[in-house]
């Protein structure tokens, strides 16, 4: 068999054998071979060996099988599976929510940078621009609200957990972000990544007064899988990039997993793997570990 389709349940769904069961005779229905059934994590994640079939066909048919159940698909073919590389986003990818508009909460402006910071990341307006007008909106922000709003920013369930299993097997791990360094280092530490990329705030007399440039965009996340994999000697085959926004679009399709991860429409619609239901783990399932693989939760 040289193709796998993945089925993960989301967080607090349940997978049930008559499910994979069904999926398993549509796949038969369309002339695949199918292998035996391989339990990843029970009645939650499993894989499905097939061949004769695409994986585009494969995804297709198990999502018609599916309807609305909130389970993820993620069919692909078997060599190279488990990656070598990851690149990930931070804000709302490897934890929750934007830290930037958390921010803007001791601006008093949190709705009115959470509205801008929505449609750069749906791709309406530039990241840049995005970025820059937030950030003067914000000017004056005294500097102690950064320690404030690092103590309230939680870690995506999961992400831990796939840094430390990614790393485990031999990969490196990137942060990179249109965020700011103050929190990817902070994250960084918390979750293992190797290195972190990100903007930095310019602060004059303990007040916000700027950005830095140039600022880290979509380009620049671009440019860091790919330097990062030609210093690594790692096929971009063998990367893994995950991310939500536009800005992370990119290097979601270079990678040879790319993931959107409870993303915007638009990035959700374009990646060629999507993450709806499950948590971060689900990046370890499309990879084939199984739960007693796992490290670090």
């Amino acid at each position: 068999m040289e193709n796998v389709l993945t089925l993960i349940a989301g967080r607090d769904g349940f997978l049930s054998e008559d499910k994979v069961a069904d999926i398993r005779q549509g796949l038969k229905a369309l002339g695949a071979h199918v292998g035996a059934v391989k339990w990843l994590s029970p009645d939650r994640a499993c894989d499905l060996p097939f061949g004769h079939l695409a994986p585009e066909q494969a995804d297709a048919a198990a999502r018609h099988r599916l309807g609305k159940a909130p389970v993820d698909v993620v069919a692909q073919g078997l060599e190279g599976r488990r990656k070598l590389l990851l690149v990930a986003d931070m804000d709302s990818t490897m934890v929750v929510g934007e830290t930037l508009d958390e921010l803007a909460e001791y601006a008093g402006i949190k709705d009115r940078i959470a509205a801008i910071t929505a449609r750069a990341m749906n791709g309406e307006i530039g990241f840049e621009d995005a970025l820059r007008q937030r950030i003067g909106l914000m000017a004056g922000l005294p500097e102690t609200a950064l320690e404030q709003t690092w103590a309230k920013t939680e870690l995506m369930p999961g992400a831990r957990t796939l840094v430390q299993t990614m790393k485990a097997n031999g990969a490196y791990a990137v942060l990179v972000s249109g965020g700011f360094t103050y929190f990817t280092q902070r994250v960084r530490e918390a979750c293992g990544f190797d290195m972190d990329l990100g903007n930095r705030f310019i602060f004059t007399k303990g007040k916000l007064a700027g950005v830095e440039d140039p600022i880290l965009g979509r380009q620049t996340k671009l440019a860091t899988l790919i330097r990062t994999a030609g210093e690594r000697k790692v096929p971009l085959a063998l990367a893994a990039a995950v991310g939500d926004g536009a800005n992370d679009l990119d290097m979601i399709k270079a990678a040879g997993l790319g993931v959107a991860y409870q993303a915007k429409p638009m990035v959700a619609a374009e990646a060629r793997v999507r993450i709806d239901h499950g948590d971060l783990t689900a990046l370890l399932y499309a990879q084939g570990y199984g739960d007693d693989e796992m490290v670090g939760g």
